[in-house]
């Protein structure tokens, strides 16, 4: 498949990635349609690695996105890691120029508890 032109680029979390892939699936097995080798890979990684609902990441995304210090790359890696010690949370923040609180950690960390299923 050639691309010829972007038309948008949104970023979005693997558990939206997942949500997308099932309706794909859902319109090809009603066609009648052979679902591809990668479409398969990427359905089977999605449903493996995915740990909340859509829904629940992107409200997630939206309310890390809320906070100080935070980029929206790094708000979808939450969503999508859901990293449960300060420790992960830092590991996530190692390429940055700057440090994050004890206070801003645990802030973050009830937000990813609230979000998981």
């Amino acid at each position: 498949m050639i691309v010829k032109e972007i038309l948008s680029e949104e970023l979005l979390t693997l558990s939206e990635v997942k949500g997308i892939l099932h309706q794909i699936m859902e319109e090809r097995l009603q066609n009648e349609e052979e679902l591809g080798y990668e479409l398969r890979k990427a359905i089977n990684h999605a449903d493996t690695f995915a740990k909340t609902s859509p829904e629940k990441a992107r409200d997630l995304v939206n309310k890390l996105t809320a906070l100080e210090k935070m980029k929206p790359e790094i708000a979808i890696r939450i969503a999508d890691i859901m990293p449960m010690t300060r420790d992960e949370l830092r590991s996530l923040y190692a390429k940055e120029r700057f440090t994050l609180s004890d206070t801003e950690l645990d802030t973050m960390l009830e937000m990813v508890e609230g979000a998981m299923d």
